[in-house]
């Protein structure tokens, strides 16, 4: 495994930020960590980092433990934090120069090279890093994290305040570099989610409350299916409650409604005759996908 936690709990004085959590992730997994703010997503990624210590429980990183063996940790893992740290004064190779020295890597030239092409920064690697966009600071922000080719990524909310562009740019940068590593993504874009990451780990209040492969995760129960309905005028919801087979009814809008079923029977055709019955024209119907979103909501206590 490369990245094992077992029991970990850390407490601020008397708030618990993480309670007994436990997972593994194995060699070549890209994981989304995910939860509200204050779930304990950081606090996790800093113990797995070796810059703060658990107060109980055990975690290792390439079979290091982050205790004991806390170098040999920082060697194998790259780490973005949430807030990228960057001495913005110095230029964008000068910089890269700085930090491989710290990992006292050979062949430090060709290896900026190589981090300078992975990245994309060519055009922009003889400027300071002040001058850069936020999308070019992120970057630079994954080069120092790569330059010393470590086994495991662990990313903090990679891709905040990111304009739509510079989204998909790094979305593709990570998406490559996880073919050949392990990372650990922490984000609040549950799109970012669903096209980069194989398993999805849900953390609330300090505990772990789903920890599945994505695509489980979005198939969700079969036999529970929504459907969104515009009706041409407004519905009695009271009714539309009494069709066979639906759990709930949501108003979304005026005459528009989200329907869920309790049943894996389609109810379009019953819908449809509803309408009929009613005096109604059905505008829009369509069933909608599973979304990891809802998921997150559900599982958050954020419905």
């Amino acid at each position: 495994m490369s990245i094992k936690v077992e029991y970990i709990s850390k407490l601020y004085g008397t708030q618990r930020a993480l309670d007994n959590v436990s997972f593994e992730v194995k060699t070549g997994e890209i994981v989304g960590f995910l939860g509200p703010n204050g779930a304990g997503k950081s606090t996790m990624m800093k113990i797995l980092t070796c810059f703060i210590p658990p107060s109980a429980g055990k975690a290792s990183v390439n079979g290091f433990d982050v205790m004991t063996q806390s170098l040999d940790v920082r060697k194998s893992v790259g780490y973005l934090p949430e807030h990228n740290p960057l001495y913005l004064d110095m230029y964008v190779k000068e910089y890269l120069e700085f930090i491989a020295g710290l990992h006292k890597i050979n062949n430090v030239q060709q290896r900026i090279r190589e981090m300078i092409d992975i990245t994309g920064l060519e055009v922009e690697q003889h400027k300071r890093i002040g001058q850069l966009s936020k999308g070019y600071r992120q970057r630079v922000g994954l080069a120092q994290a790569l330059i010393h080719d470590p086994q495991v990524l662990i990313l903090d909310e990679p891709t905040t305040g990111l304009d739509p562009n510079q989204l998909a740019e790094i979305r593709e940068l990570i998406k490559q570099v996880g073919k050949q590593k392990t990372v650990m993504l922490s984000t609040h874009i549950m799109q970012e989610v669903e096209i980069l990451c194989d398993r999805v780990i849900i953390i609330n209040k300090g505990k772990i409350v789903t920890d599945k492969e994505t695509e489980v995760l979005q198939q969700g129960d079969q036999n529970r299916i929504v459907i969104r309905v515009e009706f041409s005028a407004a519905a009695d919801v009271n009714k539309l409650k009494r069709l066979s087979g639906v759990e709930s009814v949501e108003q979304l809008a005026p005459n528009t409604y989200h329907i869920v079923t309790a049943t894996a029977r389609d109810l379009r055709q019953d819908i449809f005759k509803f309408a009929v019955d009613h005096q109604l024209a059905v505008l829009e119907m369509n069933r909608e996908e599973r979304k990891l979103e809802d998921v997150f909501k559900e599982l958050t206590g954020n419905k």
